[in-house]
């Protein structure tokens, strides 16, 4: 078989992408199974990219850091944060996609259009206003504040809709028939039949609450509640600072959303590549 020219010149240019994206990663990993002082050397050679030679050194830096702080409580905040973030984001712009979608009722198409419109505003400029919302209801260094604000998302509610609109009519009108409600119809036809929908929502909101650090350092003020992103900075202001480490806690950070991104991968792409068919 004949490989045209512009497939090879499709697989270079995405292996030099794929370059772009894995070097600071490797670099990093790397950094973090070497001593202090040999994380400097050879940093204009290809041998920045070998971890130390003696394989003794290369979980040092690991158990340095876990002697030092506290990183599995951050971890653990970390999970359960992005986890609860996750499963709420589903639920909530599941049902608001479900309205949208297949619940008939007056201004729908207005508030729809004012939803989408949403979508042109930073959300650094709502921080303010939502802290003090939270505060007023004294949520302030609760871990709900971190969870709760940000699970309404107007992309999020566009997928759903989307997907659910997609589904044919004769289904949904069949459940009817057999006396399923609009709960029921909801959680028994609508949610199973957008799986990948389901498995976008939930990884692109797990690893949005995963990387979130600009909110969770405003609302948190009790450093045991600190998420992984917020514990980062901290690490790395406290003396004295060693780059080993850093790059650990940097690799121990990172391997819940690459487990999260292997294991959802294949509903990804169809949430996101596909029309929404509702159908696999």
């Amino acid at each position: 078989m004949k490989i045209k020219p512009i497939k090879i010149l499709e697989y270079v240019l995405l292996t030099l992408l794929a370059f772009l994206f894995l070097f600071p990663m490797v670099w990093m990993i790397v950094s973090s199974m070497k001593l202090e002082a040999d994380v400097y050397n050879n940093l204009t050679s290809w041998k920045a990219f070998l971890p130390s030679l003696n394989p003794a050194n290369w979980f040092k830096p690991y158990q340095e850091i876990l002697s030092r702080f506290s990183i599995f409580t951050y971890l653990g905040n970390s999970i359960f944060y992005s986890v609860t973030f996750a499963v709420g984001s589903i639920i909530i712009n599941a049902l608001a996609g479900f309205a949208f979608a297949r619940i008939d009722f007056s201004g729908k198409k207005i508030l729809f259009g004012l939803l989408l419109g949403l979508l042109i505003i930073p959300m650094e400029t709502i921080l303010i206003p939502q802290f003090t919302i939270i505060n007023t209801l004294g949520l302030v260094n609760n871990r709900l504040a971190v969870i709760i604000p940000g699970m309404a998302s107007v992309f999020n509610i566009y997928l759903f809709r989307n997907f659910f609109i997609a589904i044919p009519e004769e289904i949904v009108e069949s459940a009817r028939m057999d006396g399923a409600g609009i709960v029921q119809t909801f959680f028994r036809i609508m949610l199973p039949m957008s799986k990948p929908a389901v498995a976008t929502v939930g990884v692109l909101s797990f690893i949005s609450s995963w990387n979130d650090y600009i909110w969770p350092l405003m609302v948190l003020t009790d450093s045991s509640k600190f998420s992984m992103q917020v514990a980062i900075t901290t690490i790395n202001t406290t003396q004295p600072v060693y780059i080993n480490q850093v790059m650990a806690v940097l690799t121990i950070s990172t391997i819940p959303l690459i487990v999260v991104y292997i294991v959802a991968q294949k509903y990804i792409v169809q949430g996101l590549g596909s029309s929404g068919t509702g159908i696999k």
